[in-house]
């Protein structure tokens, strides 16, 4: 599912009666979503279905009002609220912040000069980022913060990381 589509937030709440919604979303900046054409909706386990934009405009740094085609009034718009949205890979990039957590999808995570593996998920929490990793076969959580991360090389496509000593022991 990862590999064509990223994770951008969720429609969180019905917005007037015309049908238009509240996307919360990760993309790590202040966005209208002008030009964007298609929104997926996971509506069943991975099973994503297309929703066309009618409009969309800015709200907050972190929301968009957005209008569905199909969705005219309050109630037809409720059966997907709550629903997980998804971009293509190419609409991702376009809209995503560079400095977002949420672009490091697809980053190796490089600790100490070891490669852990590339990031398959970011999870953002109030006061960290968790980075989902594959080691080993086991799934992974690496915490991302202040005393953790050195840097991010956007060009190798790294993150590098300084993980306290025995982190990693839980995993293996």
């Amino acid at each position: 599912m990862s590999d064509n589509y990223r994770n951008i937030g969720k429609l969180v709440a019905v917005f007037g009666l015309q049908g238009e919604l509240v996307l919360q979303h990760r993309l790590g900046k202040k966005t209208s979503l002008r030009g964007l054409k298609t929104i997926f909706i996971e509506e069943k386990r991975d099973e994503m279905l297309p929703w066309f934009v009618e409009s969309a405009r800015g709200k907050s740094a972190d929301e968009v009002y957005i209008k569905l085609e199909g969705l005219d009034s309050k109630e037809a718009a409720r059966r997907v609220v709550q629903k997980e949205v998804w971009l293509t890979e190419k609409d991702f990039e376009l809209f995503a912040g560079k400095s977002a957590p949420i672009s490091m999808v697809g980053f190796r995570l490089i600790d100490g000069g070891a490669d852990l593996g590339e990031i398959l998920e970011v999870i953002e929490q109030p006061h960290q980022v968790l980075c989902k990793i594959d080691l080993a076969g086991k799934e992974a959580l690496i915490p991302m913060h202040a005393a953790t991360l050195r840097r991010v090389d956007q060009e190798k496509r790294e993150v590098h990381v300084e993980l306290p000593d025995g982190l990693l022991d839980v995993y293996r």
